[in-house]
Parts: structure tokens; C-alpha cells; sequence
């Protein structure tokens, strides 16, 4: 069986006289991917979200004209196909035995967990990481950011600076007032509003200094820091160690419930022990099942970065 851990992976466990044991479990990072998505549970094997467009503004209807009506139409489908995960590990009938340490076998199932923490807020982290990358696009064949996103009507609409720019005050403001001006697909004004700043471990003390400073950043004026005057951020800054674009930041809006950015979570992590009799190899296997990644791109507005 492949993967099998016997008492020829660890010899010296076999011998007592050491001191201490260490590099199987080390200190997490509080869960990030849930700041990064509205979570929901699926009961089903795929889920899919279909775009449906309001109508326009109202005509002038001259005296004794008829009405103009308006129609809907289907645009986009998205489709969130689970994925499963699963991890195990098998221990031989004599390393179980022979082994000294009992911590390595408790300390097996703690590393097994981690995995599947590390896995889920990896996966959750990509569709960001990939936000400009062509290779990934949304239902609506752009990439999570991009100027053109197009309208079932006609025209497009940007979720991105047109100029990539560093983390600062100034792209900052220029970024909430693109997204203070979102219409939806009609041209019809939407209360669109910031609630987060997402930036990575690089960015975190500038995004900081930026929301926490009283005057405006780095200058000697007597200006007052208007993104914390206005509290722009209800939900504060978010620092997600698993953001792989350092320059790379992002900022999630209120878009409408069900249809911004999501978590679909299939099935919760369950973990399973059980014995091979024909070996006497003891078996520890995770499983779990998920999907996650943006319906609605205005859910988030964002740069790459210079």
C-alpha cells in the first residue's frame, strides 16, 4: 500500500532517550476564508445562479401614445460544481507497537486536520489570486477583475482601476468612488458600498497606517484622513496570509445576499479510523466537499497592483 508508515520511516522512535519530537504540528493562522465569502450549505451536487436583468428608466409617454413595455432576459449562468478532498494515512500493526512516543500518533490526526484547513483556505484564496488571470474567467468570460465586464444590454462595467496602482489613500478613494457609482445592468444606480479591505501580509502595515491614521497618510497637511472620518471600512481590514500577489488588494461590497461572493459548502469534514484485517494496518482518512467563487463580479473591486 502506498504511503504505508512503518518503523523504517522513523527509527530513532523506536529507541528511547530523546529529548523532544517536532515539525509535525506547528501554530495555526485563525481561519481567513470566511472573510472572504458570504457561506452557505448545498444540498446538491451543483449549484447554479442565473442572471435575470430589471428594467430601464421610464420613457415620456406623449398624450395619447401608447405605453412602452419593458422585458426581461436570462443572462449568465453560473455553476458551482463541488469538489471532494480526502486525505488518509496508514500505520503498519508494528510501528503502532513498537513506536515509543505516543504523541507522533496524536499528533498524526492534528497534522491531518491542519491539511485539510491549509487545503481549504488555499482553495479559497485562488479565484484571488487568479483575479487577472486569463486562464480563470467568471460565467461571463472575463477574469474576476477586469474594465469591461459586459451587460446584457449592452455596455460594460469595471470592478478594477483602469490604472493598476499600489495600496494608498488616493487609489483607495478613487476605487470607492467607482464603486459608489455601479449601476446594474440597466444603467440603474445601485447602493453599492465598501464593507472590507482585503490586502496581503505586504500590504498590511501600509493598509493600516491608512485606515487608523487621524490627518492624511505620510503628508504634512492638516487634512483630515477622510476613509476613517467616513468609517468607508464597517468591517476594518482583513490580512489573508494565503494571498500569493502581494501587491494585489481587494475590496468587498454589499452586494445582495445569495449572489456576491460564495462559499458552498457540500459536505463538513468528517474524519474516519478503521483496520485493514488482511495487513492489520491501521487506516485515518478526512473527507470533505466544497465549492467556492463570485456570481455577481461587483461583489468585489480590486488592482493587481503596478
Amino acid at each position: 500500500m502506498a504511503g504505508v508508515i512503518n518503523t523504517s520511516n522513523h527509527p530513532k522512535l523506536l529507541w528511547p532517550g530523546l529529548k523532544g519530537i517536532w515539525g509535525q504540528v506547528y501554530n495555526e493562522h485563525n481561519p481567513e476564508y470566511p472573510d472572504l465569502y458570504e457561506i452557505q450549505s448545498s444540498e446538491k451536487a451543483y449549484e447554479e445562479f442565473v442572471q435575470v436583468n430589471g428594467f430601464g428608466l421610464v420613457p415620456v409617454k406623449a398624450q395619447g401614445a401608447p405605453t412602452v413595455f419593458d422585458s426581461e432576459t436570462q443572462g449568465t449562468v453560473s455553476r458551482f460544481v463541488h469538489v471532494a478532498y480526502a486525505l488518509g494515512f496508514a500505520v503498519t500493526h508494528e510501528e503502532l507497537k513498537d513506536n515509543l512516543y505516543m504523541e507522533v500518533g496524536s499528533n498524526r490526526t492534528r497534522s491531518l486536520a491542519i491539511a485539510f484547513r491549509q487545503t481549504k483556505e488555499r482553495v479559497a484564496a485562488a479565484p484571488y489570486n487568479r483575479a487577472t488571470n486569463a486562464s480563470y474567467t467568471l460565467a461571463d468570460g472575463k477574469t474576476l477583475l477586469a474594465t469591461d465586464h459586459p451587460n446584457i444590454a449592452g455596455g460594460t462595467f469595471s470592478n478594477k482601476l483602469a490604472v493598476a496602482a499600489d495600496l494608498s489613500e488616493a487609489s483607495i478613494e478613487d476605487l470607492v468612488i467607482q464603486i459608489m457609482g455601479a449601476t446594474d445592468d440597466r444603467g440603474n444606480l445601485v447602493n453599492l458600498m465598501p464593507q472590507s479591505l482585503h490586502v496581503s501580509p505586504t500590504n498590511w502595515f501600509e493598509a493600516t497606517r491608512i485606515l487608523n491614521t487621524t490627518l492624511q497618510v505620510g503628508t504634512a497637511n492638516n487634512d483630515i484622513n477622510a476613509i476613517r472620518a467616513l468609517g468607508i471600512f464597517p468591517k476594518g481590514v482583513k490580512v489573508n496570509h494565503y494571498f500569493t500577489v502581494p501587491k494585489q488588494w481587494f475590496i468587498r461590497t454589499n452586494v445582495a445576499a445569495g449572489t456576491g461572493a460564495l462559499f458552498l459548502q457540500r459536505e463538513d469534514v468528517s474524519f474516519e479510523r478503521d483496520n485493514d484485517f488482511n495487513t492489520k494496518n491501521a487506516l485515518a482518512l478526512g473527507y470533505e466537499r466544497y465549492s467556492c467563487g463570485f456570481v455577481d463580479p461587483r461583489a468585489v473591486f480590486g488592482s493587481e497592483g503596478p
